[in-house]
């Protein structure tokens, strides 16, 4: 199974892209090797009215994005909550990922959706993002999932490290681990169904 898993904050360093070390943390931990990180520290995409993205025409971060979702089988977004939602750079992202030169991207795929606050937040972008990508999926007749079991990673910076290493509540630990087993069942499970359906 091959793994991608986006950091969608701007910012360097980000509690977002702690978070996206700690799942790539635990998945190396039972056994995955093909897992590849985003950060969207690097982002350029052009803002929705200001320009477009075209196929051939990509830069260094848009070919890193869209070539390791476009391998994934399953992708993780850890995104954070800044005023009760999504950032303007995921949600422009999805806008602009969203039209018929990507399609590929949400077709054959399984999400799952986590929101990362450095207090007790991270419900409301999580659930922005499941109902965005689920309504591109619907418009595109695509056939993906979107995983229902959403994360919140409360007080991110007190339980992880810079590294992305555990080192806070035993609490965060075992949901987090909930989570990723979670999503990472809900993957095989849409697998063995698409190998069913080619027979």
């Amino acid at each position: 199974m091959t793994i991608t898993i986006v950091a969608s904050s701007p910012r360097t360093g980000s509690n977002s892209l702690r978070f996206a070390q700690y799942l790539k943390n635990i998945l190396t931990e039972s056994g995955h090797d093909d897992i590849r990180l985003v950060d969207f520290a690097q982002y350029d995409i052009p803002f929705v009215g200001t320009g477009s993205l075209q196929p051939n025409q990509l830069t260094p971060f848009q070919q890193e994005l869209i070539s390791a979702w476009e391998a994934a089988d399953l992708v993780f977004f850890a995104i954070p909550e800044y005023n009760w939602t999504t950032t303007p750079q995921f949600d422009n992202a999805i806008h602009q990922l969203g039209g018929p030169a990507f399609k590929h991207l949400f077709n054959n795929k399984v999400f799952a959706v986590a929101g990362v606050s450095s207090g007790r937040g991270g419900r409301q972008p999580a659930l922005n993002a499941g109902m965005v990508l689920n309504k591109i999926i619907s418009f595109t007749n695509s056939f993906s999932v979107v995983s229902p079991k959403i994360y919140e990673s409360h007080e991110t910076a007190i339980n992880l490290d810079e590294g992305g290493h555990f080192k806070g509540h035993e609490v965060y630990e075992k949901t987090t681990r909930a989570f990723v087993d979670y999503s990472v069942s809900v993957a095989q499970r849409w697998a063995a169904a698409n190998l069913v359906e080619a027979k």
